[in-house]
């Protein structure tokens, strides 16, 4: 009787324990996926070769069609602008005009064509300056002579000397797009390309450097070669004598410390 009693004991403690024991926790719930949109097609390039964005009235209707990420690359690789279509320089001009405020149209780099081929010998602005300057004489990439690929040459910036012409950029001292905002955006097209060509403007240096340098001022970049500053502000200068552009005041007076300091 006893013995039956403890298994009835030890049965009931047993179902007890069980019932306490806690249930597995319900799995976490699974993050909501947000679906990855698929690429947009901002300009189509239709089959005849016109570009339409999305305020063309035929973009929807354009079935076979080559896409563009924006009017100027539909633009720049042969198609034409559909019937009625502003630009943003349009739009920013007339705005312009409708407030009655000066307008600096937006830059833009094409119209300065630049590396020209001026005595049509097939060497551009870039490969003729790397033949002049190199300390040594050149080797060509192929044997029709056309395009440099080694030679002596030192960069001012740096205050290195290079044997590869891939290290090398030619630099517009005074960049183009400085050149646009201080007075050369109403410059004819002619105009820009004699600035953008001029040997006055240019020197070969390393291609780091004139990218770091990029479109900046004096007030903004100077070389890393401490010895060669002076001679950089005065050639920058000189070039902004040459084509009658004009500092801002705020750039001016610094560049007038920098000419000071530099002639103590």
């Amino acid at each position: 009787m006893i013995k039956s009693f403890q298994l009835l004991m030890l049965f009931c403690l047993g179902t007890f324990f069980l019932s306490c024991s806690p249930e597995p926790s319900a799995s976490a719930p699974k993050p909501q996926v947000t679906p990855v949109p698929t690429k947009v097609t901002l300009v189509k390039k239709s089959s005849s070769g016109i570009c339409h964005d999305g305020t063309s009235g035929s973009f929807a209707r354009t079935k076979n069609f080559t896409p563009y990420a924006n009017m100027d690359l539909c633009i720049s690789s042969g198609g034409r602008p559909y019937k009625g279509f502003k630009s943003s320089i349009d739009i920013a001009e007339q705005e312009a005009i409708d407030e009655n405020r000066s307008f600096v149209t937006l830059y833009d780099r094409s119209d300065w064509n630049h590396w020209i081929d001026a005595d049509s010998d097939c060497q551009n602005t870039r490969h003729e300056l790397l033949i002049s300057t190199s300390k040594i004489a050149v080797g060509f990439k192929s044997d029709d002579q056309c395009n440099v690929l080694t030679g002596s040459w030192y960069d001012p910036y740096s205050g290195e000397n290079y044997s590869n012409s891939k290290d090398l950029d030619l630099d517009h001292v005074v960049p183009l797009k400085f050149a646009h905002g201080h007075g050369g955006d109403m410059w004819s097209r002619e105009k820009k390309q004699k600035f953008a060509n001029d040997l006055d403007n240019l020197l070969l240096v390393s291609a780091s450097l004139n990218r770091q340098k990029g479109a900046k001022g004096l007030d903004e970049w100077l070389p890393p070669n401490h010895s060669y500053r002076c001679d950089y502000i005065a050639h920058f200068n000189a070039v902004m004598a040459k084509y009658e552009l004009k500092y801002i005041p705020s750039e001016q007076r610094i560049v007038n410390k920098m000419v000071k300091a530099c002639n103590q």
